[in-house]
């Protein structure tokens, strides 16, 4: 095996049309995508406000007048004549990077599109009650006037509640809440046969509650969801702290800064994240709520990061490797959407300049462009380009694993900066498709509890090294190892990436068991499009599709070691 501080060497690579369709795609997306961009989210703003002014029972009204309208639908399919149900939803709208190939074969359609009100903010019970197509930009505008926030806030503002709860959502708060999934107190589903349910963790439905988390809409039509809101300040007190060392190192520090190892809950932050810039240097925020007389107190320092002429926020984080350790103060609010104007750092080889001071102050105001977007305006070829040259990924990792993982990606993709961010994982009543090591509460590692293992996300999005230098790279190749290893290590892939899964390797990954019983249960066999062929990458025939309905075998279980 190549040393971890080696990259794997590669040729280099000749230039083709592609690459220079790539390099100059900054063009359309100045004088095309931003100016489009910036009148939608103008547009979504406008209904955002016109439904905030509604008052709670007309929208509920109008919330299940839509509901029955689903029903009606799914009532007029002929399961005989009419393909797999799905959303209406154009296959270039979802925020993921994984290829929406299944709504190319015959479908029937079901359009949710209406769904996308808060229905009510519930003080007294503290839960929010929302349809799935209300994003976090949305939650957070009504929530954080009232000093109150969702327990888990997705950073990008177009990431839907519909899709994070049937998919995967995290935030820096999730090493005490969980995922997104995890702060949800009841979800409404339409089931394959109409029926409009309301399920629990602790109701007749329950198994469907543990169900919907990770099965990508394949068990029903999510039509709202209530979701734990907690008090929030407003301000966030964020420390940066810079971290030298190896991977290893670096890892352990990151384990440090929000998993004390003498277990003081005292010590443990409201909210953590890291940024590895390099294999020999990361930057650690930890974050704790803070009030508005704080904050403003006479040699506190205020930074409003949300502000259109601001430097990008990881590279603004990346200072305290040249400062030095520092504290600042930033609203709430604008921290939970921090990484939202540059998307991380992918800004950077959207628009190589974007982050210069002159394009921020002149043009920062229409950032970012709608990822849906540049999906809709990228053709063939470059998302071809994209898949081979590129990689968007997460890897969920046990914590004691993250500086293994780390080597791992120098070594195979060597992507830089990466994002880590940690998240609870419980032990639930039922083994659902993610679920902790077996036996994680008799080793007492660090950041484990005796109810939960806690995971980390390792966020992988950039170029890699090999194609900024201009040398071979097989992203296909790449990811599947980087799947294998997930495999081997009991980890796991959001299946909102580009997946080069086989059905075997998917349930080796996932567990089938709880997933199954629910599918057959709730007569989702032969109605929705099972998770594997809904995730898998490429194009999903009729045929290939109708045959793995009709299957009736066992589920393709891990094999046994």
């Amino acid at each position: 095996m190549a040393d971890v501080h080696e990259p794997l060497v590669r040729r280099k690579r000749k230039k083709v049309l592609v690459d220079y369709l790539v390099q100059f795609r900054w063009i359309l997306v100045i004088f095309v995508v931003l100016p489009i961009s910036s009148l939608i989210y103008f547009n979504i703003f406008l209904g955002d406000m016109w439904s905030a002014m509604k008052s709670e029972k007309k929208r509920q009204k109008q919330h299940d007048e839509n509901v029955q309208k689903v029903v009606k639908r799914l009532k007029q399919r002929n399961p005989k004549k009419d393909g797999l149900v799905c959303t209406a939803r154009k296959p270039w709208i979802a925020v993921g990077m994984r290829n929406v190939d299944y709504k190319r074969a015959r479908h029937f359609e079901v359009d949710l599109s209406s769904f996308r009100n808060i229905l009510e903010i519930d003080k007294e019970r503290m839960v929010a009650k929302v349809e799935p197509l209300v994003n976090m930009g949305q939650i957070t505008r009504a929530t954080c006037p009232m000093n109150l926030a969702l327990a888990v806030v997705a950073e990008l503002d177009d990431l839907t509640v519909g899709g994070l709860i049937n998919g995967y959502g995290i935030e820096g708060s999730s090493h005490l809440y969980g995922l997104f999934s995890d702060t949800v107190v009841a979800m409404e589903v339409v089931l394959a046969d109409g029926r409009v349910v309301r399920a629990t963790k602790d109701n007749e439905y329950s198994d469907l509650f543990y169900g919907i988390p990770w099965s990508q809409g394949t068990l029903g039509f999510l039509v709202s969801a209530e979701i734990k809101l907690i008090p929030i300040k407003e301000y966030m007190k964020l420390t940066y702290i810079p971290v030298k060392g190896s991977l290893k190192e670096i890892a352990q520090a990151y384990a440090d800064s929000f998993a004390p190892r003498d277990g003081d809950p005292a010590k443990v932050p409201d909210f953590v994240e890291g940024m590895v810039y390099t294999e020999s240097e990361g930057v650690m925020m930890t974050g704790v709520y803070a009030s508005k007389e704080e904050a403003k107190k006479k040699g506190n320092k205020i930074n409003c990061v949300g502000w259109w002429f601001k430097p990008w926020f990881y590279q603004h984080a990346q200072t305290a490797l040249k400062r030095g350790e520092f504290v600042e103060y930033i609203p709430t609010r604008e921290y939970y959407h921090r990484h939202t104007r540059c998307l991380y750092w992918e800004g950077k080889l959207i628009l190589p300049f974007g982050d210069q001071f002159w394009f921020r102050f002149l043009l920062g105001w229409l950032m970012p462009p709608k990822v849906s977007l540049l999906k809709a305006t990228q053709g063939e070829a470059i998302r071809n380009y994209y898949h081979d040259n590129h990689v968007i990924q997460d890897m969920l990792v046990p914590l004691y694993k993250v500086g293994d993982a780390l080597e791992f990606v120098h070594r195979e993709m060597e992507v830089y900066p990466l994002w880590l961010c940690p998240h609870r994982l419980y032990k639930l009543p039922v083994k659902t498709m993610v679920y902790p090591e077996p036996g994680f509460e008799h080793q007492h590692r660090q950041g484990d509890t005796s109810y939960a293992q806690m995971f980390t996300d390792v966020g992988v999005y950039y170029a890699p090294g090999a194609v900024l230098r201009g040398e071979e790279f097989n992203g296909a190749e790449a990811v599947h190892r980087l799947e294998q290893w997930l495999i081997e290590n009991h980890s796991y892939q959001p299946q909102y990436a580009v997946s080069e899964l086989n059905e075997k390797d998917f349930w080796r990954m996932f567990d089938a068991s709880h997933y199954e019983h629910c599918r057959h249960k709730y007569g989702a066999v032969g109605t929705f499009m099972s998770v594997y062929y809904k995730s898998k990458k490429g194009r999903k025939t009729e045929k290939e599709v109708q045959e793995a309905e009709a299957a009736i075998l066992e589920p393709a279980y891990a094999d046994e070691a």
